[in-house]
């Protein structure tokens, strides 16, 4: 993996973290220095996973209800209270339910929305107006999806939730740029396993096979990325998308003839 030695020492936040990706961003950050906030909807988890890292010293975790402002703000006051600002912003958790959009309810839409784009909203604007009163020209990294441009079947409102947020993330890049904080996007490719969208064996195969790279996503695959955005090796790069998909987001797999190779 690509070594950053100017993580060492930062103070970053993922939300998310005890998820599939938000473990890997979670672990990449510790190996690289980072001191740790991380946050999960269960204290019972994040306890967990904090043994396992051995986190110490000013790392702490903090249970937050994405979908209530209150909590939001409140774990952004933590952030502030313990370290005055953070350095990175990593806006992780999200949701992946399926379900065609006529039999998606009004409540399920506006919890999709409200996780995988509110959320960002809130705590991007409480963690950036702390690095704005600190003078820290930090790093806020969104967790986007390839499905931000390649709409599919049954999960339209998670593809709609990451094309705006796709939008936010570049809102916030042109607004902050000022205050020396990047605001970038980063898209992994297809990682199964989350305990909140379980998808069945399956899909998951029919989805690898269409990976043009032929393979799933890794956590060297997406510390990587991560790295390289929440480094000074990207200063100056804002308002960006960076997709490690394996060219899933760019096209399938499929052929509709009997010719299945090129030669």
């Amino acid at each position: 993996m690509v070594k950053f030695d100017d993580i060492k020492g930062k103070r970053a936040v993922v939300t998310g973290a005890c998820g599939v990706i938000g473990r890997w961003l979670a672990q990449t950050l510790h190996e690289a220095g980072a001191t740790l906030c991380l946050t999960d909807a269960k204290q019972s988890e994040l306890d967990a996973f904090a043994k396992e890292l051995g986190l110490g010293g000013d790392s702490f975790v903090k249970t937050a209800d994405l979908t209530d402002e209150t909590s939001i703000v409140a774990l952004a006051a933590e952030v502030g209270k313990r370290w005055g600002a953070a350095d990175i912003l990593v806006n992780n958790a999200g949701i992946y339910p399926s379900a065609f959009l006529l039999d998606t309810s009004t409540s399920e839409f506006d919890r999709i929305f409200g996780i995988n784009l509110r959320a960002p909203f809130i705590l991007t604007r409480e963690i950036a107006t702390q690095m704005v009163r600190k003078g820290v020209k930090g790093s806020i990294i969104n967790i986007s999806s390839g499905a931000s441009r390649k709409m599919r079947r049954t999960v339209v409102a998670y593809c709609t939730s990451k094309t705006a947020l796709d939008r936010l993330t570049k809102g916030f890049g042109v607004e902050l740029a000022e205050y020396g904080i990047r605001v970038n996007a980063l898209e992994p490719g297809f990682a199964a396993g989350s305990k909140v969208s379980e998808l069945t064996e399956a899909h998951i195969q029919s989805t690898i096979s269409q990976i043009p790279m032929g393979r799933p996503s890794s956590r060297e695959d997406v510390g990587n990325g991560l790295l390289y955005l929440a480094s000074d090796a990207s200063s100056y790069v804002t308002g960006a998308t960076l997709t490690i998909d394996g060219g899933n987001s760019i096209g399938a797999l499929a052929v509709h003839q009997a010719k299945k190779k090129a030669l």
